[in-house]
């Protein structure tokens, strides 16, 4: 299932989109393909400035939570994304209870590196409970900078 909405809010500078899947690997590419589209559509569209590197990100970030959705929590999967013109916000909901938590340094360790590349191309993170499965929530900045993240 992918159902997919975009809509604009008060400020017209505010574009949202929604996508809801039955998470699959299958379905990873699909979510992937909706940020690019959403960013395409923001730029077309509404307008708004963005970097061909912040498109790379979203989709690299994307696709590493969709693959842990997959792994941990497969099932319901919705995708939320919004963006000012400024911050590019992804908000990923799914059934599973349990919180990420990255793996520490291992030069050694194959795989189980999704997290920690979230944690660094992103400017935020935050993951939290929900009555049923859990959000994870990340910024990307829409143009290229060098801020470094921060984790709440």
């Amino acid at each position: 299932m992918n159902a997919q909405e975009r809509e604009t809010a008060g400020d017209e500078r505010t574009v949202r989109g929604s996508a809801a899947y039955d998470m699959t690997s299958g379905e990873i590419a699909r979510a992937r393909a909706f940020v690019r589209d959403f960013l395409d559509t923001a730029r077309s569209q509404y307008g708004l400035t963005v970097s061909a590197r912040a498109v790379e990100i979203a989709q690299l970030v994307v696709s590493e939570l969709a693959t842990n959705v997959c792994k941990y929590a497969p099932g319901p999967c919705l995708l939320d994304i919004e963006t000012d013109g400024i911050l590019l916000d992804i908000s990923m909901w799914d059934s599973g209870p349990v919180l990420p938590a990255a793996s520490p340094a291992d030069p050694t360790r194959i795989g189980q590196h999704g997290l920690e590349l979230v944690l660094m191309v992103c400017q935020s993170f935050a993951a939290h409970r929900e009555t049923v499965g859990k959000r994870l929530h990340v910024q990307i900045p829409l143009h290229d900078s060098t801020s470094a993240p921060s984790v709440r």
